[in-house]
């Protein structure tokens, strides 16, 4: 069983009211059924239930990628797998390398692919997507240290399937966006894979869970506190919590200094909203390169909850923008 830190008693500063939601993105609250706001340890089976696995024609957007399939070894000998979805028309092209949300606990390498390909097909970039073991079966730190395996096989293998070494953007999502910043923090610390950027997309971060944010957004959105808690008590097991290392929490670490050029973006309606804009902060006073984009009315993942609305397509373009302007530096 998980011990969930109880996430409804109030510690941190009383917020009045919560920031409003794009009408758009609060149409698509109303209207779907498959957000998951709160999540207990019971409810994770059946979350994992829902997964869709995207057809082939979905992951190589019609053709335009050539896919292959990998594994590496893993840091317990265990396997590791990874998706390559290589551009058919650009020679030794950059590698996002992608890592999935799903809050520690569910999700696969898959996840969203298809959104992701339409992204790097505009940049000319190839993908490598990891698929890391999950948690409460796996605590910390089996995903971190899998999604560091894979990053060092990227780096040995692009060469050899067509792909640049020296230009490696990591990028994740939710939990895959925290994973993605401790993996960074683990290369530099390392000495291992140099990244010249980090693409943190609404990134899970900081396991305290004690924002002003998180408390603000209780029981609303998408992915509240309560679920957060979840997740954590999930990765983190038995861990003590004044013991966390920065590879697993992130946004506990002090010293950002000397990690790659970082996009963060964050929807201004979301648990994770402060968390992230202090991740940046403290680059920034580390003398570190970040952009930062807090979107107003935008909930945990509101790109994908409304792909259609304007301020997707907003957060998107941001996105392509700033990969365009790295990869032409």
């Amino acid at each position: 069983m998980l011990h969930v830190p109880d996430a409804s008693v109030p510690s941190a500063p009383a917020t009045s009211g919560r920031p409003p939601l794009d009408p758009d993105i609060a149409r698509a609250m109303a209207t779907r059924s498959d957000i998951v706001t709160t999540l207990t340890e019971e409810q994770i089976p059946a979350l994992r239930a829902q997964a869709i696995v995207p057809a082939d024609a979905d992951l190589t957007f019609d053709g335009r990628f050539e896919l292959s399939r990998h594994v590496t070894t893993g840091p317990d000998d265990n396997g590791v797998p990874l998706i390559v979805l290589r551009p058919r028309e650009v020679s030794s092209p950059p590698v996002i390398y992608h890592v999935h949300g799903g809050g520690m606990v569910v999700g696969t390498a898959t996840d969203v692919l298809p959104a992701l390909a339409p992204l790097a097909a505009r940049v000319g970039a190839a993908i490598v997507a990891v698929e890391y073991r999950l948690a409460p079966e796996n605590r910390y730190p089996a995903a971190v240290e899998d999604v560091y395996a894979g990053l060092e096989w990227v780096a040995q293998s692009a060469a050899d399937l067509g792909m640049d070494p020296a230009r490696i953007i990591i990028d994740g999502v939710s939990a895959g966006g925290g994973l993605a910043a401790a993996t960074a923090l683990l290369a530099r610390d390392r000495r291992g894979p140099r990244l010249i950027g980090q693409m943190l997309v609404c990134p899970m971060l900081d396991d305290r869970n004690d924002s002003a944010s998180g408390y603000q957004m209780a029981g609303s959105g998408a992915w509240d506190r309560t679920a957060n808690a979840t997740g954590w008590a999930a990765y983190l097991g038995d861990l003590p919590r004044e013991d966390v290392p920065i590879y697993a929490s992130p946004g506990r670490a002090t010293d950002l200094s000397g990690l790659p050029p970082t996009f963060i973006d964050v929807g201004s309606a979301e648990t994770f909203r402060d968390e992230d804009v202090a991740y940046a902060t403290r680059i920034w006073a580390a003398g570190g390169d970040a952009e930062l984009h807090v979107w107003p009315g935008g909930v945990h993942g509101f790109d994908a909850l409304a792909p259609d609305a304007p301020l997707s397509e907003d957060a998107r373009n941001a996105r392509a923008r700033w990969l365009e302007r790295l990869l032409r530096a």
